[in-house]
């Protein structure tokens, strides 16, 4: 193996080989499969999935659990996901700007990944950097996702531990929510919770969630602006309070998928299938599904 990727190993004490590794994961450089098949990760470093609507305060949340988690002297990597735009294919990577008061600190390391169309708000990529990150000697890592809806289901595939922040104007839209992910959750984080009614939006989320049969998956009132409320999800975390331990082989075989369909789609190039379909659907004549057929 050239570069010397061979000898990389990814350790909490030395960010910049967890970074190298990282990048050279994401970008599928060489030597990317061997250095992925020679990890040795902890099985047992939890995975934390933060999701939830846009505008509910992931990444405030987020910030403050860096800060209470940090404090008890733990060492956090955070995954956090950053929409791609579907015309130019860039995506802001705004870690520096979410969370710049911890980017230096010497327990936290930072990643921002973009989700490269993933319309679930997790990247392809996202299970490989995630196993490079348990290979590092973390004790937590965290993914934050983008926020897209219901879609964002693809997170029980990856994560140990679901948090779903809420806020309290989701009142309204809890009856079409509750299709979609909030069945995905380990724990409800009703953010914001210093504004009006947030305590009748706490009640009648137990109240739908009890109705479901769920009634062990907690509710928790949070500010994290403020830093309020979070000693109960730090509770929760690290009591390590999940039921998803009974679905092991369901969650190894969705992350399988993952990884089969990004292998199946690597000689798909986006750019020239643009170029392609543009040529085509130029033809009066064009069909879609035609066209699919013929191009493989």
């Amino acid at each position: 193996m050239k570069n010397g990727i061979q000898h990389i190993k990814p350790h909490v004490s030395d960010f910049r080989s967890v970074a190298r590794a990282l990048t050279i994961v994401e970008n599928d450089l060489h030597g990317a499969n061997d250095l992925l098949k020679s990890l040795e990760f902890n099985t047992h470093v939890p995975v934390i999935g933060v999701t939830g609507p846009p505008g509910a305060g992931k990444s405030t949340l987020v910030n403050a659990l860096i800060e209470q988690m940090t404090t008890k002297g733990l060492k956090l990597a955070i995954l956090a996901i950053d929409p791609t735009s579907p015309f130019n294919f860039g995506s802001l990577l705004g870690d520096r700007i979410r969370m710049a008061s911890h980017f230096n600190h010497p327990d936290v390391f930072i990643r921002s990944l973009a989700t490269r169309g993933s319309m679930g708000g997790l990247s392809a990529k996202t299970i490989e950097m995630t196993d490079v990150l348990r290979s590092a000697g973390f004790d937590y890592i965290i993914i934050e996702t983008v926020g897209v809806g219901q879609s964002e289901i693809e997170i029980i595939g990856l994560a140990d531990i679901t948090l779903l922040v809420l806020v309290p104007e989701s009142g309204d839209e809890i009856q079409n929510i509750k299709s979609g992910i909030m069945e995905i959750a380990d724990a409800f984080i009703v953010n914001k919770a210093d504004r009006a009614d947030a305590g009748l939006f706490a009640n009648n989320l137990q109240k739908i969630i009890s109705q479901n049969g769920e009634s062990k998956v907690p509710v928790l009132k949070t500010v994290a602006s403020r830093g309020q409320g979070l000693n109960d999800v730090v509770d929760f975390i690290l009591s390590g309070s999940t039921a998803k331990n009974n679905h092991k082989e369901l969650l190894l075989a969705e992350k399988a998928y993952k990884l089969i369909q990004q292998k199946r789609m690597e000689g798909v190039d986006k750019n020239k299938l643009i170029q392609a379909i543009a040529l085509s659907a130029a033809d009066p004549a064009f069909n879609l599904y035609t066209f699919v057929e013929d191009y493989f």
